[in-house]
């Protein structure tokens, strides 16, 4: 089965009311680079307490997108959760312009996290919903385009912001008022659909299960066989036993453990970087422009990865698109060594951190079709439920171990594990190619030749040995 994915949109803005998404996507990208130098800068705190803030909005994202995904499956208001999320990050930015305290930071950030899926979970769902079949496509292309573009106008904001006057609480003000301009033109600027979706469908469509990925790893999806009611769990775990039985000739669980460590060491890596920015004596200004490259590299590749994927492939694709982030966070650990001779190797960090962007938007669609393909005549809701968690787990486990390493260990090394979870992926991506290749052979069946006209001679016996190596 050959897969693709349309990244390209015919129209740049499939309705006017996508562009909505532009500014809150401007404010949180901002907000991603923000949140750390507060904790940094303004109140002269250390690494470990980023990573436990990120431990914490992580924690509270996975706990709460079980919420959401419940509420956006019975009660089918779109632009009311979507009003919640983005007024409620309005909101909450303008009161983080306020804060004095880690504490009172940690709470605020965490409450972040907890209103965080209501908008994913609206904004996907809201698609599907308003789009025909035949415009998802499109729809969905136009609308990653709105993402990518508001992320680089976020990190483009706070570069000239902090370059002008330096002043990082100040620059909240702006980015709740982008926040609150999304909630604004999404409330007056879509009505909410006749026809009533479930998160479910996310499985039925790739550009959609693409789109939700690249929000979240985690969003709701029931897994039937854990059971509510208690007289049922009994056989769930005989159940659970059974399936997981079954998954050992498939691909899938190979899929979800190269995600997993692709996704542990995304976190670790990505939690710890900014603080090592500060600490090689980088500006915000600057930190800013590090992460522009990223942003301005993922909005160049990503309209060109699904076309990447027909040309080379899903399975290829993926596979050196994790070598490109493992010498990426390799490179970053070589900037250790000589940082103070070059400036905190600030022209280093760019090119590589544009690299990083450029590798995870191909890896992104080019995962997303090889796990879509693989929920093929399956029961999708379970399987995505497994990955969703697992998401969550590695985001959890990511910003602990950053916590951990803080603690005791250096930057180097964070980057040098990072880069080693990514390289103990590769095999695993390259078996799970390999299953599905078995796996799709086994189903067609080994071709059949033609029926001979004539009787044809017996053929001669191979001798046990060959015979035996052939069968296997």
């Amino acid at each position: 089965m050959v897969l693709s994915l349309r990244t390209w949109p015919r129209r740049l803005v499939a309705r006017p009311w996508l562009a909505g998404f532009i500014p809150i996507n401007a404010a949180t990208s901002g907000f991603g680079v923000v949140l750390p130098l507060l904790i940094l800068i303004v109140l002269h705190e250390t690494w470990t307490d980023v990573a436990l803030a990120a431990t914490l909005f992580n924690a509270a994202v996975i706990l709460s997108s079980v919420v959401w995904g419940h509420l956006s499956d019975r009660y089918p208001a779109r632009r009311l959760f979507l009003a919640i999320n983005f007024g409620g990050y309005a909101a909450l930015y303008l009161l983080l312009a306020f804060v004095h305290t880690l504490g009172a930071l940690f709470a605020i950030y965490t409450v972040v996290g907890l209103i965080a899926p209501a908008g994913a979970s609206a904004s996907n769902l809201l698609i599907l919903e308003k789009f025909t079949e035949n415009e998802r496509a499109n729809a969905y292309a136009s609308f990653q385009e709105m993402s990518i573009i508001g992320s680089v106008l976020g990190v483009l904001i706070g570069y000239f912001w902090t370059l002008a006057n330096d002043a990082l609480l100040s620059l909240l003000y702006l980015l709740a008022g982008l926040a609150a301009a999304s909630a604004l033109a999404l409330w007056f600027g879509v009505k909410d659909p006749p026809r009533n979706l479930t998160t479910a469908q996310v499985a039925r469509h790739p550009e959609s299960l693409l789109s939700r990925i690249r929000v979240s790893a985690s969003f709701h999806i029931a897994i039937p066989f854990f059971p509510r009611r208690p007289n049922l769990r009994a056989g769930a775990l005989a159940r659970f036993r059974r399936w997981a039985r079954e998954e050992l000739h498939h691909e899938l669980p190979l899929i979800f453990a190269a995600t997993f460590l692709f996704n542990l060491a995304s976190n670790l890596y990505n939690i710890s970087y900014t603080p090592y920015l500060v600490s090689v004596g980088l500006a915000a200004s600057a930190i800013f422009l590090v992460n522009f490259a990223n942003s301005f590299a993922q909005m160049l590749l990503f309209p060109l990865s699904g076309g990447m994927v027909s040309r080379f492939g899903s399975d290829r694709l993926v596979q050196w698109a994790t070598y490109v982030r493992a010498v990426g966070y390799l490179a970053t650990a070589g900037f250790t060594f000589y940082i103070a001779a070059r400036s905190g190797a600030f022209a280093e960090n760019v090119l590589t951190f544009g690299l990083l962007g450029a590798a995870i938007a191909a890896y992104t669609t080019a995962s997303s079709l090889m796990l879509f393909r693989g929920l093929e005549h399956r029961d999708a809701g379970s399987l995505l439920g497994v990955s969703s968690a697992l998401g969550g787990a590695a985001a959890v486990a990511g910003a602990g171990l950053s916590a951990v390493l803080a603690s005791f260990g250096s930057f180097r090394l964070v980057f040098l594990v990072s880069a080693g979870a990514l390289l103990a992926s590769l095999p695993i991506w390259t078996a799970a190619s390999v299953a599905y290749a078995r796996r799709k052979y086994a189903r067609a069946g080994p071709p059949t030749a033609p029926a001979p006209d004539v009787a044809a001679p017996e053929p001669r016996r191979a001798p046990e040995s060959v015979a035996a190596a052939k069968t296997h």
